[in-house]
């Protein structure tokens, strides 16, 4: 709480300005939505419409920052990985809104999007539609959570105050999921409807 007194002395642009830096970090940060839901309970003349929108704001550019670093590790994945990643970006690239609506759907959830922007920065996805559906998705979810968060508030904010717990057991969560999701071979998945799993083999090294 002693931290977002501070950056709330600086108003709106104080909780874009954090919530870029915590969305620029991969792991160990508490959900943005926790985050604006507690901005709203320290000062609740803040506008829920306008914290979605900066919190939204915020979130895109951050994860916009974390997508471009995420693919520098892609140099130390196996050629089977990369073209099983390459696959489902193809794939995404071949719809009209394919990265639009994969985005959105994702981002309409509180689910962590650090892993689904790592995992964009590997494929090395180039496109507008990733950041207008996320943008869409969380300015939605973002007023939906701030508008309840006098019943979910505490609940999670006890979840995330012992020793980072909360936290690491959602980035843990997060992390299993990015490696089912690597493990998973797209290319016969998407040309022949069966699903096959590269073998659990990431780095080079």
């Amino acid at each position: 709480m002693d931290i977002l007194s501070i950056f709330n002395q600086f108003s709106y642009f104080g909780i874009f300005l954090l919530l870029v830096l915590i969305n620029t970090a991969p792991i160990l940060m508490p959900p943005t939505w926790l985050i604006l839901a507690s901005f709203h309970a320290l000062d609740e003349s803040l506008n829920p419409i306008s914290l979605a929108v900066i919190g939204a704001t915020g979130a895109t550019a951050g994860r916009f920052v974390l997508l471009c670093t995420s693919g520098f590790f892609r140099k130390f994945m196996s050629e089977e990985r990369k073209s099983s990643f390459d696959g489902i970006a193809n794939y995404l690239k071949s719809k009209k809104l394919g990265y639009f609506i994969a985005s959105f759907l994702f981002a309409a959830t509180p689910l962590p999007s650090n892993m689904l922007f790592i995992s964009y920065g590997l494929m090395r996805a180039k496109s507008a539609q990733i950041y207008l559906g996320f943008w869409l998705g969380r300015a939605i979810s973002y007023y939906v959570m701030i508008s309840i968060s006098k019943v979910v508030l505490m609940p999670f904010a006890k979840l995330f105050e012992d020793r980072l717990l909360g936290i690491v057991f959602v980035d843990v969560l997060s992390v299993v999921m990015l490696v089912f999701f690597a493990c998973i071979n797209w290319n016969v998945l998407i040309t022949q409807r069966k699903v096959h799993f590269v073998k659990p083999k990431f780095w080079k090294l």
